[in-house]
């Protein structure tokens, strides 16, 4: 009789059919509550920060306000002054600490004067601390005299002189050309050690009589700007910052200056190109919205997103009376407000797993009741399934579960019989299967030895065929040229011995012979053609040099350490910059002198080492270069350009190349950079930035050594490289070091 198979049905356990039921339920609850109360507090959050934004905004606008008001008045109450006749314009020192005083009184950092005549004075804080005087009279030259002052006003030494003419200011000309009072255009200045960026307020000056006397002008920093800005402190992510409508930068409240500093020259900044990533892309974004920054009539309210992270942004026009059109741009990302709700979702998270869990925990006991006597199947099914086949059921009073039971210890009857008679075939398979594994296992080694031999043996046929190139098109040709040559000068002295002799055998040739010898020049051809091929020898044997030089140098494709003479490399790198170190018309040649100790072979990567030498003396060889631009020839003779190389042994360990120049030298703070990746004082197009950082890497990193920088301006720079001489020794060392540390 055959028994009919029931069809596969995909079960689910009854666990799950407990505990699913409880814990959506739970879940479900608390999810929606917590999306409502997010939803919620999401809007109000947006409130908040268009209210807080709007705040803030208020104080930058009110802080304009008041900044940029006191110029205006410090110019009113002069110009009413010098017009009521409280200040005499003639008295320029009177006048000049007048203004001392008043700068002790305002936040300005400039009050001054200049009439009609080309005179002025004025009061100055360049620095932002200490006040100076400036005095010029209507001299042509040198009329402009800087003085420093002592703490009572009165001036106490000359600080600087130069040429100056108050009619060229902008401060000047734009109140008489506006007839009013006007804000001039903002300019920058790069004092010693200060930057200067600031705009004037100037006013014209009458006397009684309503002539025009001349221009009160008031400078205020727009670097304090910052400064406020950054006192804020809206969020930490935050930022604010002002800017014309052109786009430029005047202030911000992040760490980054809204001007650029390079060769000593200030540049500032557009919005759109400021090294802060967060004001580079408000800027740009807000730029694209309205199609540029004039076209913003009235505060917007923005939202934006940045790296995909999204931002509030504020944009407010600020105005004067004066002529000053800014704007007020605030960005605060959406994370500053959404903190305190993110924090809530999180516990309302955990809320939900902790329900989770105590659903879970109800449901398993739950199901404990009910299922125990099916665990115990379940049991003994898994124990059998794991191998152990020597498992009964034990009968209970459910009479489902008897009937279950008494069918279960049947079948494990017949599954221990049935198993018996598959252990003996599996043994049989086992050594069947033990047999192939160990075939397959020596032929995948065999075939990955193979493969790594092809590999290896197709990287040297490569280099191979790139050497037998090189010295088939280059060694070959001058080889036969340079051994013929020998013989061309035997020939050659053969014919000139024949002419000799034909000439003292025949003194008196023929017309045609002798007008032909006068064309060729004979003499002189006598004279000169061994001369010449005695400089093609020299120059074959130039050329068989710079080949074994170049083939020394590269050694690119040594990809394992080798014991290499150091001084080799040196000589190779030196022959290879020939062309840069001999005379040219406009210098004498660069002197190389060459201190070389007895070294031993070193172990080192060549080809990496050489180009360590290379990027070392190109270097120098471009500093030297840009300093002779501004010598004559003569004076490079008397101190000509010199590179020195010294090598020696340390501590019997270590090889030191110490390799100096008598350039102009490097700087501190570049000395700082110079291993710096990216980082060059070349001008665009003559350097990556990359070249010592390479050095640095190759010398510290692949060769465990040491590449420092020793530089005096003025008198030349010194790069000293150590490596230790074996290669083996020194990672053994550094092993043991880290070991003794952990």
């Amino acid at each position: 009789m055959k028994m009919r198979r029931s069809s596969k049905v995909k079960a689910l356990s009854l666990q799950l059919v407990l505990i699913v039921p409880f814990v959506l339920q739970i879940f479900g609850a608390v999810g929606l509550v917590s999306y409502l109360s997010f939803r919620n507090g999401q809007k109000a959050v947006n409130d908040l920060a268009a209210q807080l934004m709007e705040r803030s905004s208020g104080k930058v606008n009110q802080h304009l306000d008041s900044y940029l008001s006191v110029p205006h008045k410090v110019a009113q109450i002069n110009a009413d002054a010098i017009r009521m006749g409280l200040l005499d314009t003639r008295d320029r020192q009177t006048v000049g600490k007048y203004f001392w005083h008043q700068m002790q009184a305002y936040d300005v950092s400039y009050i001054g004067i200049g009439l009609t005549t080309g005179e002025g004075v004025g009061a100055a804080r360049y620095d932002g601390k200490t006040v100076t005087m400036d005095d010029w009279d209507a001299r042509p030259r040198n009329n402009w005299i800087s003085y420093a002052l002592n703490d009572q006003g009165d001036r106490t030494r000359v600080l600087e002189t130069l040429d100056w003419s108050n009619f060229e200011q902008p401060w000047y000309t734009g109140p008489v050309k506006a007839g009013k009072p006007v804000w001039s255009p903002i300019f920058v200045v790069n004092y010693p050690n200060q930057v200067y960026i600031a705009t004037s307020a100037g006013r014209p000056i009458y006397d009684a009589n309503k002539q025009l006397l001349g221009m009160v002008s008031i400078d205020v920093s727009l670097l304090k700007l910052s400064d406020f800005l950054r006192s804020l402190a809206i969020s930490r992510s935050g930022q604010v910052f002002i800017l014309e409508r052109d786009g430029t930068l005047i202030a911000n409240s992040g760490q980054a200056q809204p001007f650029s500093l390079v060769k000593s020259e200030i540049k500032r900044l557009e919005a759109i190109n400021s090294p802060d990533p967060v004001v580079q892309q408000v800027a740009q974004q807000v730029q694209q919205r309205f199609n540029g920054f004039q076209n913003i009539a009235g505060s917007q309210e923005l939202r934006l997103k940045l790296e995909g992270e999204p931002y509030y942004v504020h944009v407010t026009p600020w105005r004067d009376e004066y002529g000053l059109d800014w704007l007020v741009v605030m960005s605060v990302p959406e994370n500053s407000f959404m903190a305190q709700i993110n924090t809530n979702t999180r516990t309302t998270i955990w809320l939900c797993f902790g329900a989770l869990a105590v659903a879970s925990v109800m449901g398993i006991i739950t199901s404990r009741w009910i299922i125990r006597p099916i665990l115990r199947l379940n049991r003994a099914s898994e124990a059998m399934a794991s191998g152990n086949l020597n498992q009964a059921v034990e009968q209970n009073g459910i009479e489902e579960f008897n009937i279950l039971a008494t069918s279960f210890n049947h079948m494990a009857r017949q599954l221990r019989e049935s198993f018996t008679a598959l252990e003996q075939s599996n043994e049989e398979l086992e050594d069947r299967v033990e047999q192939r594994t160990l075939e397959l296992k020596n032929a995948l080694g065999e075939l990955q030895r193979t493969q790594a031999q092809v590999v290896q043996s197709e990287k040297m046929s490569s280099l191979g065929q790139l050497v037998a190139g090189i010295a088939h098109e280059i060694n070959n040709p001058v080889n036969f040229i340079h051994g013929n040559l020998s013989h061309v000068q035997a020939y050659t002295q053969d014919l000139l011995e024949f002419m000799q002799l034909y000439q003292q055998q025949y003194p008196n040739p023929s017309p045609e012979i002798q007008a032909t010898a006068e064309e060729i020049d004979l003499e002189f051809l006598q004279a000169d053609l061994p001369k010449m091929l005695s400089s093609m020898r020299v120059g074959t044997d130039r050329i068989r040099q710079i080949v074994l030089s170049l083939r020394n140098f590269s050694r690119m494709d040594e990809s394992e350490i080798k014991p290499v003479d150091i001084h080799e490399g040196l000589d190779s790198t030196l022959m290879i910059l020939q062309h840069r170190l001999k005379a040219y018309p406009e210098r004498p040649e660069i002197e190389v002198i060459k201190e070389y100790s007895s070294l031993p072979h070193v172990e080192c990567y060549a080809g990496q080492l050489n180009q360590v030498f290379m990027n070392i003396l190109t270097n120098a060889i471009d500093a030297m270069e840009e300093s002779n631009a501004s010598k004559s020839f003569q004076k490079l003779q008397v101190n000509p350009n010199r590179i020195t190389i010294r090598t020696s042994i340390v501590s019997d360990q270590w090889v030191q190349i110490a390799i100096a120049d008598n350039g102009p030298g490097i700087p501190d703070l570049i000395q700082q950079r110079v291993f710096d990746p990216f980082f060059t004082t070349k001008s665009v197009g003559k350097g990556t930035g990359m070249g010592m950082s390479i050095s640095y890497q190759i010398i510290t990193e692949k060769h465990h050594g040491k590449l420092e920088c020793l530089s005096t301006v003025g008198q030349g720079t010194e790069f000293l490289i150590r490596i230790p001489i074996c290669q083996q020794r020194q990672s053994v060392a550094l092993v043991g070091g880290r070991q003794e540390k952990g």
